[in-house]
């Protein structure tokens, strides 16, 4: 199966969201990287036929998604950032609901349900009501209603935003098991969420595609060094405020620093190996006290 863009874009009014995009994904997981507002959300809900581009096109083995229709659907699940439920459902009742409204006849659903509950941990709650699930348990939820119809592209939009780090890595887990045989797209700003887990990575940023590789791949693009250095309290305003700064750990009378850089920050500073997050900072990054420095 390949997915491909070309020159994709979406305008609302002046802003455009995305800007003549050229991808191909065919199987694994694809993580899509970038600040919030970058327009990864946009450009999924179009992979997802949520919303029509203004210019370009999106084809399924060289067929156009939009007039594929309910075709193109059937091979597709989706996990909005936020999914709707009724709070008064159970998980068990939930899935059933949505499997319904998938075409899913009854029986089958059963069966799907009850094999899905098992996968994404929630068969000991399965007879707990939506409302009382925590945030983590939700998305594993929304994971499971994204699988019902065993779709061969899974769209995931921040799947991990808010969930604690036990959570984070076990959703990690499961989408790492679900990609064995299928098209997995991940949208996220947190970098621990695809570094390990991605075929390949794109950096999105105001609606372009910057770069996109392996994570090796990306951390060789980097024409700056990583440097590790301590520095005595005074010292620390400057070098916040001149360089991009990755880490910064305190310490009594000073601080540890990561930071990226052409030159060698101080005399004593050594050179670090660079990690999919010095790459986020060293392309979307600014030094603290620039305008949206992110840090």
């Amino acid at each position: 199966m390949e997915i491909k863009t070309t020159d994709l874009t979406k305008k609302f009014g002046d802003v455009t969201a995305v800007d003549h995009m050229d991808l191909t994904m065919t199987g694994g997981v694809y993580g899509l990287l970038g600040l919030n507002g970058a327009g990864k959300t946009t450009l999924m809900r179009m992979l997802c036929t949520l919303l029509q581009p203004t210019e370009g096109s999106i084809t399924c083995d060289g067929k156009d998604i939009f007039k594929m229709g309910a075709d193109y659907r059937k091979l597709l699940g989706y996990l909005p950032q936020e999914f709707g439920f009724y709070p008064e459902f159970t998980v068990k009742d939930y899935l059933l609901y949505i499997a319904a409204l998938k075409g899913i006849r009854p029986a089958v659903a059963k069966k799907r349900v009850k094999e899905l509950l098992g996968k994404v941990g929630l068969s000991k709650v399965a007879g707990r009501k939506m409302k009382k699930l925590s945030g983590g348990m939700k998305r594993r939820a929304g994971i499971a209603q994204a699988m019902l119809n065993d779709p061969r592209i899974l769209v995931l939009d921040e799947p991990t935003a808010g969930l604690d780090p036990n959570e984070r890595i076990r959703f990690r887990n499961l989408i790492s098991e679900l990609s064995e045989d299928r098209l997995v797209l991940l949208s996220t700003h947190i970098v621990s969420d695809v570094e390990y887990i991605a075929n390949e990575i794109w950096l999105m940023k105001e609606g372009s595609l910057m770069l996109k590789g392996t994570a090796e791949e990306l951390i060789d693009s980097m024409e700056e060094t990583v440097w590790k250095c301590f520095a005595e309290k005074p010292m620390v305003p400057a070098l916040l405020k001149k360089y991009k700064v990755s880490n910064m750990k305190s310490e009594p009378h000073g601080a540890e620093l990561r930071i990226i850089s052409k030159e060698r920050p101080l005399p004593d500073a050594v050179p670090e190996e660079a990690a999919l997050e010095d790459v986020f900072l060293y392309y979307f990054g600014e030094k603290a006290g620039e305008s949206d420095a992110v840090i």
